[in-house]
């Protein structure tokens, strides 16, 4: 029973340099802009260059996690994109720098659909919320890391080193885990009548959508954020990296402890109680993400970024949870490769273009802002995927074109 706390606690850290690898470009942004001579939208295009071949090859990373040890899949994976970050270092021109953006989202794919498989054959229907909600404060803190430590070490010593800090320590932690993770037999903490034949694929594909306008708001605060702090309140790369991550990602922490557990209690009265959790998380969010462009006052600012951030922990603790209700456990890698695939091109890969080509015209802030609309078709998309689920808690699975 210890020993399913320590796998998360093994992949929490892993899951740290995942999101402060990708996080760190963004906190030096003013500084590849001025030493490169980029413009708002070649540094979106540099957001979208990671998010594109991460979604293009999220399903495709899960396949091949369904037929192979997630141990190999999520350790090479961190050695992958661990050295592409720290050759990062080396490129020349917007060019180079692209491609290496977009090669660490090869690393990086197989990550997701390895790590949430293995979790859920770790943790039953009665943690499992819980598990994946511990596990994902760990974006956050990469992220706050990411964010504040790439600002800091670019302001003192130059952008390039950043990246080769972070993959330096990234490729450690996977020899230090090598012999400590253990590959756990699938499907082995599901009752036998939960594979019984699939009934419908709706819930699945509503939650598809819910994820594509979810991820379009998140990633816009990764990409955005701290240009937009470094710009309207004239902030330090470090603090305008520190601020546009430090308020929202520790109250993502609580929202998704919260999350998780208020979750698992839902979930054991009515099959669909995930998604009617992750619907409060997107509709109390929107309000926040259009203060947070619109405000001209640091107080409220940080005020709107706090309350934004633990909806959205609210409803990222059960990204993966929702959709192994539906699916049957040999499909769960399959699933969150869809889901990858699905959330970042549609959301993720569009994001930095669409909100660097609407500030071009109404400002960054007002674009921003805009990004609230796309919360709230997030939140109809899980009521109607709640509303299908059962009144019971037992759980319905589909094959989902899988």
């Amino acid at each position: 029973m210890a020993y399913r706390w320590q796998v998360v606690a093994m992949l929490w850290a892993i899951s740290f340099f995942n999101y402060a690898d990708r996080q760190a470009i963004y906190s030096v942004f003013p500084l590849l802009q001025k030493s490169m001579g980029l413009d708002n939208l070649q540094l979106g295009l540099l957001g979208s260059a990671f998010a594109w071949v991460y979604g293009l090859g999220g399903l495709f990373a899960g396949m091949i996690v369904d037929r192979v040890r997630r141990k190999s899949a999520i350790l090479g994976g961190l050695y992958v994109w661990s050295f592409i970050c720290a050759a990062t270092a080396a490129v020349t021109g917007f060019r180079s720098l692209f491609a290496m953006r977009a090669a660490e989202g090869l690393g990086e794919m197989f990550y997701y659909p390895a790590s949430m498989s293995m979790v859920s054959d770790y943790h039953g229907a009665d943690t499992r919320s819980r598990a994946i909600g511990i596990h994902q404060t760990s974006v956050y803190i990469g992220t706050i890391a990411g964010g504040f430590f790439a600002g800091l070490i670019g302001q003192v010593y130059g952008w390039r080193w950043s990246f080769v800090i972070f993959g330096g320590l990234g490729m450690l932690l996977g020899l230090l885990l090598s012999r400590s993770l253990r590959e756990p037999v699938r499907g082995q903490m599901e009752p036998e009548a939960e594979g019984a034949p699939a009934t419908g694929s709706q819930g699945l594909y509503l939650l598809l959508g819910a994820f594509c306008c979810a991820n379009f708001v998140a990633v816009v605060l990764l990409t955005w954020m701290p240009k937009f702090l470094y710009d309207r309140f004239h902030m330090s790369l470090a603090m305008s990296g520190l601020t546009a991550t430090i308020y929202v990602q520790l109250a993502s922490m609580c929202g998704s402890v919260c999350g998780g557990w208020w979750a698992d209690k839902w979930r054991a009265k009515t099959a669909g109680g995930r998604m009617l959790v992750q619907a409060i998380g997107v509709l109390g969010g929107a309000p926040f993400v259009v203060l947070c462009g619109m405000t001209g006052s640091i107080a409220w600012l940080i005020a709107s970024l706090t309350a934004w951030g633990f909806f959205k922990g609210l409803y990222d603790a059960n990204i993966f949870a929702s959709a192994f209700d539906v699916v049957e456990p040999a499909r769960r890698g399959r699933t969150a490769g869809l889901m990858n695939t699905v959330g970042w091109l549609c959301g993720g890969g569009s994001a930095p273009i669409v909100i660097g080509w609407i500030s071009t015209r109404h400002g960054l802030g007002a674009a921003i802002a805009m990004a609230s609309s796309v919360y709230l078709l997030a939140g109809v998309l899980l009521l109607a995927a709640a509303r299908l689920q059962p009144k019971t808690a037992s759980r319905q699975t589909v094959p989902v074109l899988l």
